[in-house]
């Protein structure tokens, strides 16, 4: 997870008076600041890292004010999530535990655009922020790692899979119930929502230029579905939209419990819009939230 920020000579920054924007041949200087959600080491956090950099370089490549030398700036913010290392995140509960300490930076100015990985921002915002930016997404298949089969199909029974997810986990065992898991490493896909404070509109305008619109309607309808569910880190929830090769959205949905033993899941499809994906995205929620019943979350505590 990753924050950027940029502020312009009219804004007011805090930290000491060098951090100040001044004005060049004429020109508003623009400085930005990046925060990484654990280590400042790259070898502390690898992937906070990479996004902080794929974003700077995509803010330096879209506006040349953003290339001068010292316009970005990466700095360090630890959230709840980095800090607490010995449990798993669904013992310790909650929504935000990724994003809480960087949405607090964004809102106070001490950082000017916040870039986290989708699958930790919940699916509300804090109020007075806003995302106008989705980077394009990438391969969001799974990579499956073993020294003695091709597949999870040709695993004999018994053997032991190893994944910190239980979305993962319910999935798995639902389709291989011989199989035994271990809460172990955590895959992690790569998809960037960029935010900044709502009244910003410098940070709006060079936002709004690296947005990737597909994706942005992807998550769009992703997210209405796991708003209306309304799960925590306890519940095993998925959805994937994506555009087919006709140029519809195809949306699939799944709500499980932990073990796999209950799933139910859902598709759509409905044209590669925001009203009508977001529409679809809902709809499906209510769906399995129906399904379920009342007492489903109750469940699984």
């Amino acid at each position: 997870m990753v924050s950027l920020r940029c502020s312009t000579a009219h804004h007011s920054l805090l930290g000491s008076p060098t951090c100040l924007a001044r004005p060049r041949r004429g020109c508003t200087v623009v400085r930005a600041a990046v925060a990484v959600e654990a280590g400042a080491q790259a070898k502390d956090s690898p992937l906070a890292m990479a996004q902080a950099h794929e974003t700077r370089d995509r803010l330096k490549a879209a506006h040349p004010e953003l290339a001068e030398e010292g316009a970005i700036e990466i700095v360090e913010i630890k959230t709840t999530g980095d800090m607490i290392l010995d449990k798993p995140l669904a013992d310790i509960g909650g929504k935000g535990l990724f994003t809480k300490e960087i949405d607090d930076a964004l809102l106070q100015g001490r950082i000017d655009i916040a870039v986290h990985s989708m699958k930790d921002v919940p699916t509300y915002l804090p109020e007075g922020t806003i995302v106008p930016c989705n980077l394009p997404r990438e391969d969001v298949r799974d990579a499956f790692i073993c020294n003695v089969a091709n597949s999870l199909a040709e695993l004999p029974a018994g053997s032991l899979v190893g994944s910190a997810s239980l979305r993962r986990q319910s999935q798995i065992l639902y389709r291989y119930p011989s199989l035994k898991w271990k809460k172990c490493f955590q895959l992690l896909p790569k998809v960037l929502l960029v935010g900044c404070r709502s009244n910003d509109e410098k940070m709006l305008e060079y936002l709004s230029s690296l947005n990737h619109e597909d994706t942005r309607l992807a998550v769009a309808c992703e997210r209405e579905f796991l708003s209306v569910l309304d799960g925590n880190c306890r519940t095993p929830i998925a959805a994937y939209a994506y555009r087919d090769k006709d140029g519809n959205c195809l949306f699939r949905g799944l709500l499980a419990s932990p073990d796999g033993s209950i799933v139910y899941e859902t598709s759509r499809s409905g044209p590669y819009s925001f009203d009508d994906m977001v529409a679809m995205g809902k709809d499906a929620g209510h769906e399995l939230k129906a399904k379920a019943g009342p007492g489903f979350y109750d469940s699984l505590q």
